[in-house]
């Protein structure tokens, strides 16, 4: 097992080609000057997933890791060797990094037998032993009987499997996942997680996964870094992240509101001055800190509601979104009110929808049960100290 300790500075004028780039061949980006300053670590063994909004730097993060792209400072070590620095570039089928993505980009004339033996083959290890190991780890990821199959013969599920497969099959230093149940149809996502999280726990191999998804972060990561604008903005363990937002985006995916400000002894006062009562969580008095709360904690009204003086907040109705047994209203800001309510979320019955009677565009009353706010400080969530 080997560790990962990785600075990457990637500085990208504007005119270019944004912040794509990443293994996976999914960047993207705008056509705007960039910079991408990233520090972190996974112990060996361990299992770091990178969040962040379309543009952070994700994909870009991934190249370099990988050797695509040669970072402009900063370094990457994998256990005792260095494989990106200043005058040091390892060539990305040199540093021992394994990839899976989003599509399994399976050499199309090989079996799966023959694409999983690939790795070691071009390693040097003789074609039996090879093709032995290639066997097991077919096993090992429910794959065995499409060994002699070819891709065009496979579901896009067992296509990943034999993807992962193949991944390991060199038995990598570090293996990157760019977003690798993203291409999946719904009834093949559940039991491919599952797989990854048995098959690289299995291996004791130390991980990056790229993802949109907080449920793949929550099985299948350890710890979580949360990038924006190509900065970490949070991190540490994936369950403390994801309960304890403390930006937006994190706050999105972990199906939490988040409202930022300053903490005040009566609550927390945002910067056009309304204050948000809720439970104190350790934020000292003038500190930046965020308010956090679940979308069940909103009742929503189509009047100002009366003796609720406390939290409650004008909006537009932006959306209506089916959400399992409820439905989701997304606020968007009223003219003159409160910019930060946008993306702010309540989920009722169908029945109070129908109450409502509201559509896209109706003015709301958001009404925000105090006892389930918690006000968290922001902190320092860089990991550059």
């Amino acid at each position: 097992m080997t560790a990962l300790d990785a600075h990457v500075v990637v500085r990208r004028a504007g005119g270019g080609k944004g912040t794509g780039g990443g293994p996976g061949g999914q960047g993207g980006g705008e056509d705007t000057a960039f910079t991408l300053d990233v520090a972190l670590q996974a112990a060996p063994g361990e299992v770091l997933a990178v969040l962040g909004p379309n543009g952070a730097g994700k994909s870009t993060l991934l190249g370099v890791l990988a050797g695509l792209l040669r970072p402009d400072a900063g370094h990457v070590r994998l256990g005792e060797t260095t494989v990106a620095a200043p005058g040091v570039h390892v060539p990305p089928h040199r540093r021992g990094v394994g990839l899976l993505a989003q599509q399994a980009l399976l050499f199309p004339h090989l079996t799966a037998l023959g694409n999983v033996a690939f790795g070691p083959r071009a390693h040097g290890v003789p074609r039996r032993e090879a093709e032995e190991r290639a066997r097991a780890l077919l096993a090992a990821v429910d794959a065995g009987e499409l060994a002699d199959r070819r891709p065009a013969r496979m579901s896009g599920g067992q296509q990943q499997r034999v993807a992962l497969a193949r991944a390991l099959a060199p038995e990598p230093d570090l293996l990157l996942l760019d977003e690798p149940l993203a291409a999946l149809d719904v009834d093949a996502t559940p039991a491919m997680r599952s797989l990854l999280r048995r098959v690289v726990r299995a291996a004791g191999q130390t991980a990056v996964l790229v993802t949109h998804s907080a449920l793949d972060a929550l099985v299948l990561s350890d710890r979580v870094v949360v990038l924006t604008d190509g900065r970490v903005v949070e991190q540490g363990p994936t369950r403390e992240v994801l309960a304890r937002p403390r930006s937006a985006f994190t706050a999105r995916i972990a199906g939490l509101d988040l409202v930022p400000g300053t903490a005040r002894a009566d609550g927390l006062r945002t910067a056009d001055g309304i204050v948000v009562t809720g439970r104190d969580g350790g934020a000292a008095d003038g500190e930046p800190a965020v308010a956090v709360f679940p979308p069940s904690a909103v009742a929503v009204f189509a009047e100002r509601p009366h003796g609720s003086p406390r939290n409650v907040l004008p909006v537009l109705l932006a959306a209506i979104e089916p959400h399992g047994d409820v439905v989701r209203l997304r606020a968007a800001p009223v003219p003159d009110g409160p910019a930060w309510v946008d993306g702010l979320a309540a989920d009722v019955t169908p029945a109070a929808v129908a109450d409502l009677g509201a559509e896209p565009g109706a003015r709301l009353w958001f009404a925000v049960k105090a006892t389930e706010v918690a006000i968290h400080p922001v902190g320092d969530q860089t990991g550059r100290g």
